[in-house]
């Protein structure tokens, strides 16, 4: 079996596969709340499978918290875990920049999408929204705006006069009130910063891409955007889990 987690600012994705692939159990923890106590109540679970696991695979963009992670996994089912980066990708993919300025999430992204024969765009809607380029077999990098979610928080906390506003597809530009002023800020400002942003690396390496979105918000913004469009949820996962089938 395999257990294969991605660590992100705001959240955990943790799925456990078994030998045919197939989920068995799938979960979201949140990051700020990691403890050996909270790991204790969301993990139990893992009791009944511990002497079938034979690969323990994570992406991390947190290491203290990786860490905490690794080690209640080593006390509590004596399970040796892999963080991404430890591991050999050379075989799945041709990193062109230096792997250490690139979090493995990202990594794992562009594992998930490759096919070595076309040319993606992978597009992440996290704590950062990222832009990552695939070319073939190669990983050419990447751009890191801000993450949606994570602006609209900040200026909901920093302007006393805007009220709690969760971002929503709006149809009309200009805003009658505060609510829909925001709304359509985020909404088309985003939808602008998406576009030029991709018409920039279009430009810049002079391909055609296919645009792949994942992440929280990737359907809210999948009719906005330019091109041929696929949303993958899971494409951090399965970029995982196909690294874990390599390790075999």
């Amino acid at each position: 079996m395999y257990l294969i987690g991605d660590i992100g600012n705001t959240e955990i994705k943790i799925c456990l596969f078994d030998k045919n692939y197939k989920v068995v159990k799938k979960l979201i923890l949140k990051t700020n709340l990691i403890s050996n106590k909270y790991l204790a109540s969301k993990l139990n679970f893992l009791k009944k499978y511990s002497s079938k696991i034979n690969i323990i695979l994570f992406s991390s963009v947190v290491p203290p918290v990786y860490s905490v992670i690794k080690h209640f996994l080593k006390i509590k089912f004596k399970k040796k875990s892999i963080e991404l980066k430890q591991i050999n990708l050379n075989k799945l993919v041709k990193i062109m920049v230096n792997k250490n300025q690139v979090g493995s999430d990202r990594i794992s992204n562009a594992i998930g999408i490759i096919d070595k024969k076309s040319n993606y765009i992978v597009l992440d809607f996290g704590t950062a929204t990222t832009f990552d380029v695939i070319i073939k077999d190669k990983y050419l990098g990447g751009v890191i705006a801000p993450g949606i979610t994570l602006s609209l928080k900040t200026l909901i906390s920093k302007a006393s006069l805007i009220p709690t506003v969760n971002i929503s597809k709006i149809s009309k530009i200009i805003g009658t009130n505060t609510v829909s002023a925001v709304k359509s800020g985020f909404y088309w400002g985003y939808a602008g910063l998406i576009d030029n942003i991709i018409k920039l690396i279009i430009k810049q390496t002079n391909k055609r891409f296919k645009i792949i979105l994942t992440g929280g918000l990737a359907n809210l913004f999948k009719n906005t955007i330019k091109g041929k469009i696929e949303v993958k949820k899971d494409l951090t996962i399965n970029g995982l889990l196909k690294v874990a089938k390599n390790l075999k």
